[in-house]
């Protein structure tokens, strides 16, 4: 484990393309599509995913999802309205599913409005997916004995549930041919990558510097199932410790709402310009990633021994950098259990480590959906907020306790209160 920023940045950056390039390695009986996935495929395999899935994420291509986006928005505002909010709410469930609609609809053309009906098979089977135990038999033999994976696989063993794997992944076959019997539909994620669609052999293709270019059809599916599970639990953990950070500094809410209601006065409706010039709602939500991080730390696998600022790594040494760690460490942040998003102000920006703050990684392998995540996680904020006022409850858990997977023990639980009757009663 290295929390050293001189050597985080020789890890994650200077040295990366020559020694820290890969990921510790994804055994595929175990970890089935994952290991197809642009998070966990290694060197010239990366290099051309990333390549082909990067121009997903241009700004271009966020304004043309920015609708789709605020629709859902929209649709979870008249749901909460409908709610007896009387009752506090856990925060989870209600952003869960509006982050969900968003990634469906952006990837494949495809409305499930898992927010107006949470029995949704989607939903289900996602909870059932991340029902993961840290102390689960197959995780502990396999991390006591790693000869295992491959015999555990051939038993059948997997990390994660079978039969909601099989389900994402019959749903992704059946959008995946349906796309390319239509040839005039919205130009979605999944629609892109069948247009660099090649073959298994082709792929296997380099010569020289030169490597081929495009997805087969597995790697599709795998990208596919990597932003539906990917986007939608990174995003809604981070609401969710953004909407508790903001209960419990009422001040910090109070100085985002007055931002919000500026910009957008009388509920004015929500654009993509304006949303991404708001400085404090940036402050807010730097903040809170650096006091909860949704990725408590990252790995990079050594491709050769190597002398890292005088420290000798050796060969296939998977090396952790603990971004918890260094989000809280007092060489780098001032009171660091305190939230302060004043820390954050473009003229504070100076004096931030930019090696001590990783909540997207860091790096050529950073987070790739990262922008799609801040809009869509920006886009929401400001739409509750114009509406709701955010308050801690008796079931609030104050501070706050995460398990061994960084997650919080009892779910984030708040009351959500119209702001035409809280702001009367003040």
């Amino acid at each position: 484990m290295v929390a050293d920023t001189d050597m985080v940045k020789t890890i994650m950056i200077k040295e990366f393309y020559s020694c820290f390039t890969n990921r510790r390695e994804t055994k595929k009986d175990l970890s089935g599509p994952f290991v197809d996935a642009v998070a966990t495929v290694k060197d010239e395999r990366w290099k051309r995913i990333r390549g082909v899935i990067s121009p997903l994420f241009t700004s271009g291509r966020l304004k043309q999802i920015f609708p789709i986006a605020e629709r859902y928005a929209s649709r979870l505002v008249d749901h909460l309205k409908k709610t007896d909010l009387k009752k506090p709410l856990q925060v989870k469930e209600v952003l869960g599913p509006y982050n969900m609609d968003v990634i469906i609809s952006a990837s494949f053309s495809v409305e499930i409005d898992s927010i107006n009906n949470p029995q949704d098979p989607f939903v289900i089977h996602l909870k059932n997916f991340f029902q993961f135990s840290f102390f689960s038999p197959v995780l502990v033999i396999t991390a006591l004995f790693p000869f295992a994976e491959r015999i555990l696989g051939k038993m059948g063993f997997r990390m994660f549930s079978k039969t909601s794997m099989d389900f994402f992944y019959t749903f992704l076959r059946k959008i995946k041919d349906q796309h390319h019997a239509e040839k005039n539909g919205r130009m979605d994620f999944l629609q892109l990558m069948i247009r660099g669609q090649m073959s298994d052999d082709k792929a296997e293709e380099t010569s020289g510097d030169r490597t081929a270019k495009g997805l087969t059809d597995h790697e599709i599916l795998s990208q596919s199932f990597s932003f539906i599970l990917g986007g939608y639990e990174t995003t809604s953990n981070t609401l969710t410790f953004l909407m508790y950070n903001l209960a419990t500094n009422p001040n910090a809410l109070r100085k985002l709402v007055e931002e919000i209601d500026i910009t957008f006065p009388n509920n004015a409706p929500v654009t993509y310009e304006k949303l991404m010039d708001l400085e404090y709602l940036d402050m807010v939500m730097n903040e809170s990633q650096r006091l909860l991080p949704t990725a408590p730390r990252t790995m990079r696998a050594c491709k050769k021994t190597v002398e890292v600022n005088g420290v000798i790594i050796p060969k296939d040494t998977v090396v952790g950098i603990p971004i918890y760690v260094l989000h809280h460490d007092p060489q780098h942040w001032t009171s660091p259990e305190e939230f302060r998003p004043e820390r954050f102000r473009k003229e504070n920006k100076g004096d931030i480590n930019p090696y001590a703050f990783l909540p997207f990684g860091l790096g050529p392998r950073n987070c790739i959906g990262m922008r799609f995540a801040l809009m869509v996680m920006k886009l929401v904020v400001v739409k509750l907020l114009q509406n709701f006022q955010l308050e801690t409850c008796k079931e609030t858990q104050i501070p706050i306790e995460l398990d061994v997977m960084y997650r919080p023990k009892v779910p984030v639980t708040l009351n959500f209160v119209p702001r035409s009757v809280g702001e009367k009663d003040k």
